[in-house]
């Protein structure tokens, strides 16, 4: 008897590092207000890997047409139809340590192009989100708030 709690509770300490290596990895897990506050990035884990989409617009509506936006920047012209809110404009991002996130890519709807991406939390509600062509030196990093529920 003695020896099968002794089991157990190695067993149960072995899943220490384990439970803590996936808290530290779900950090960025929640809804993002971007740094020009105009729209908001819910960030999922899918699998290993983490994206985020669009769930909110300060200006959801186009003011031409009174209709949701949509993504008419995108280099593709089939998908030019598609509803800015909702879409997938984050993924790929791989939990490296030290609170970093790298591999990522991050689609802007405003121009139609996509960068490389790292994303670092600087602490629990302040991400900073880089996106670079080539090398992270050439590119820019948006800070982004994280929104709490009220």
């Amino acid at each position: 008897m003695q020896k099968s709690i002794v089991l157990s509770l190695l067993f149960l300490f072995s899943l220490c590092p384990f439970s803590h290596a996936q808290t530290e990895s779900d950090a960025i897990v929640g809804v993002w207000k971007n740094g020009e506050g105009t729209g908001m990035i819910k960030i999922i884990r899918n699998g290993e890997k983490y994206q985020g989409k669009i769930v909110w617009l300060k200006e959801p509506n186009d003011p031409e047409t009174g209709k949701p936006k949509l993504d008419k920047n995108h280099p593709d012209e089939k998908v030019r139809s598609r509803p800015l809110l909702g879409l997938t404009n984050t993924w790929g991002f791989v939990y490296k340590g030290e609170n970093i996130w790298e591999e990522g890519s991050i689609y802007d709807p405003k121009n139609g192009n996509t960068y490389n991406c790292t994303m670092k939390l600087k602490d629990k509600n302040t991400l900073d989100v880089r996106g670079y062509i080539g090398i992270s030196l050439i590119g820019r990093t948006d800070v982004w708030t994280r929104q709490v529920a009220k």
